[in-house]
């Protein structure tokens, strides 16, 4: 299998360049050798045919090809915005949605909120959550990789939510189910899932998410974790879109 590498710099076809450190110690633990075939990409939307040049011990110089459009999204724009759970269950949920397809992650802290970050390693914890969705993409073969947004409160992000579909997945009872509430859900429409961490969101919370225009949806009878109830909204949208479309 061809190795991928994300590069965190614009690819220009033709150009020869010198790996930024942390893909050049992927290539060098693949144990590449000059000749052999990469794939570049640099979050835009395409891959990028490389040829290594040279391998040093602490550089890898390639030759870049001509980029080749990649169509792997999918066809609606998913913002999961989540109260973050707590331990490693936080690095599983990024790499999951990132392969189910995830475009932006919020990470919120709220009022249960057993993980409470701040200041620099609020900062520290995005950064490493932004390099494990760029990993999983590498895995993944998508060429865009999903923004990690900085940690907000439930007050500071609700007037910033993005526009679109809005649902609300919380523990009180729901009126519909995610497919009914989107069974007339069109393409290219954004949407955006709002739960909470463990124990769930607060009925303050609920509430306020409710007057900015969030739709209580259910996913079931079974009450599950806060890093899978995003997941499995994920995981019915990516099995949506293999599915042909009346008309």
């Amino acid at each position: 299998m061809t190795i991928r590498l994300f590069v965190a710099l614009p690819l220009v076809a033709g150009a020869e360049l010198s790996l930024q450190p942390g893909a050049a110690r992927h290539a060098q633990v693949r144990r590449v050798q000059p000749g052999d075939a990469l794939v570049l990409f640099d979050g835009g939307g395409s891959d990028w045919p490389a040829t290594v040049l040279a391998v040093g011990r602490s550089e890898v110089r390639v030759h870049v090809g001509v980029p080749v459009a990649v169509a792997r999204e999918l066809p609606w724009e998913v913002t999961l915005a989540l109260g973050m759970p707590a331990n490693e269950r936080m690095d599983m949920l990024v790499e999951k949605a990132t392969e189910l397809g995830m475009a932006r992650l919020q990470p919120l802290l709220t009022e249960r909120s057993v993980l409470r970050l701040s200041g620099e390693r609020a900062e520290r914890k995005r950064e490493h959550w932004q390099a494990v969705a760029q990993a999983a993409c590498e895995q993944c073969g998508r060429a865009r990789v999903p923004v990690v947004e900085p940690v907000r409160t439930m007050a500071e992000w609700l007037p910033l939510a993005p526009a679109g579909r809005r649902l609300l997945l919380g523990l009180r009872q729901p009126a519909s189910t995610v497919p009914e509430a989107m069974a007339a859900w069109a393409p290219g429409t954004a949407l955006c899932t709002l739960s909470g961490p463990e124990g769930g969101l607060s009925p303050a919370e609920e509430d306020a998410a409710r007057s900015a225009g969030f739709e209580p949806v259910g996913l079931g009878t079974r009450v599950l974790r806060a890093e899978t109830a995003p997941l499995a909204v994920l995981a019915w949208l990516a099995l949506q879109a293999t599915q042909p479309r009346a008309g």
